[in-house]
Formats: structure tokens, sequence, C-alpha cells
């Protein structure tokens, strides 16, 4: 998502406004990122310690990126097999690059013939606004990384609660300012967490005895 200014961490790109894929089927494939003030994706070495938290869960799942921005995140793992990808990004601009990525990485997979098909849908829309409704499916895997010092990871947090939003036993991703005070549902359990300078993320397993499944 835009507006990342406060964000104080710096893009890892492979080239002047593009960042590159770096696992999975689509490893090493270029992406090129809205030209908008802040816009940053997250950094290689970031993703690259997280997707080797989750390298056992991605398979088959359903993702959501609720602060797409750049898409690393969730083309990332499109990339590494997951079912479905939902990114959300409220920037018109940015949406509308998300979208023409995601219906190449989409021809992409279909060509590789996996037994399983794959899929990324991106969406011109605010998250707290897409995640305020009653949840039409639940997201075996979320991405939470909003611009910084806005409290939108913790409207994001409740919504995603309060909605249900989360299948059970689902992995929530949190990447936010070091100084952030994590406050959680208690049946959030923290996996693992890093810091980056002047950036935290972590992982957490929420539990499925507190979590209600949408009947399919």
């Amino acid at each position: 998502m835009p507006n990342r200014s406060n964000k104080q961490k710096k893009a890892s790109h492979k080239g002047a406004g593009e960042l590159r894929l770096i696992g999975g089927f689509l490893r090493g494939r270029k992406l090129s990122i809205a030209d908008l003030p802040g816009l940053r994706p997250t950094t290689d070495r970031i993703r690259e310690t997280l997707f080797n938290w989750l390298q056992f869960e991605l398979a088959q799942q359903r993702v959501l990126d609720a602060f797409a921005g750049s898409g690393a995140l969730g083309f990332e793992a499109l990339s590494r097999g997951a079912a479905s990808v939902t990114l959300l990004e409220r920037n018109k601009q940015a949406a509308t690059l998300l979208q023409q990525h995601a219906k190449v990485l989409n021809q992409a997979m279909q060509a590789r013939d996996l037994p399983e098909p794959c899929q990324a849908e991106a969406l011109a829309t605010d998250a707290l606004t897409y995640l305020a409704q009653p949840a039409p499916q639940q997201f075996d895997v979320v991405f939470i990384d909003p611009p910084f010092q806005q409290g939108l990871a913790d409207k994001c947090i409740a919504a995603l609660e309060q909605q249900q939003w989360l299948a059970p036993d689902s992995w929530v991703y949190v990447e936010t300012e070091a100084n952030w005070i994590a406050q959680v549902p208690a049946h959030w359990h923290l996996y693992r967490e890093k810091r980056a300078g002047q950036v935290a993320f972590r992982l957490y397993q929420v539990t499925s005895t507190n979590v209600t499944p949408i009947p399919e």
C-alpha cells in the first residue's frame, strides 16, 4: 500500500521500480512497481525469512494479502503454490498494476500444467472496508503489512476476528514498525518473530479451538 514513508525501510529492487520473485515456480520473474511516493516492497531478506517459516504451509492454501502495495508477498505466495491469492489495494494506480501482474502470472502458472490450479486476484479496495463485511470465505494464510504509525495492523487484526475471516489453524504474518506493541487475541500463538532495522515482523498461528469454520 502506498504512503509508506514512515516505514523507514529500503526497497529491495533488482532494477528501478521493480521487484523479483525469489522462490517457487516463478522464481526470478520481475514485476514492475507503481511509481508512488513511499511505496516499497518487503525486502528480499525479510521475504526469504518469512517464506522459510511458511515453506510447508502454502501449497493449495487460500491466501489474503491485505495491504498489497507492490504485491511482493501475495505474488510470492502464488509462485510457491497457493491455491488462491486475494490482493487488496486501495490506490487505483497500484491496484491496476497488480491486476495486470495477476493476469500474466496466472497464465504463467496455468502453462506449467500443475496438478491443482493456482490463481491470483487483485481488488481495488480498502482492506478495512473489505474486511468489515461478513466473511464469504476463510483464509489459511494472511499477510498484514500496512503503512506504519496509523494503527492499521490493530484494526485489521480486529476485523479478521470479528468477521471470521480466518480458517482453523490459519497463519497470520504481521509486519510493523519496530516499536509496535503486539496486542493479539489469546488464541493467536507467536510462532516466529524477528527485527530488521526499524521493521519488526511476526508470524502467528491461530488455533482452531477459537475459530468457527464457514461451511463450504
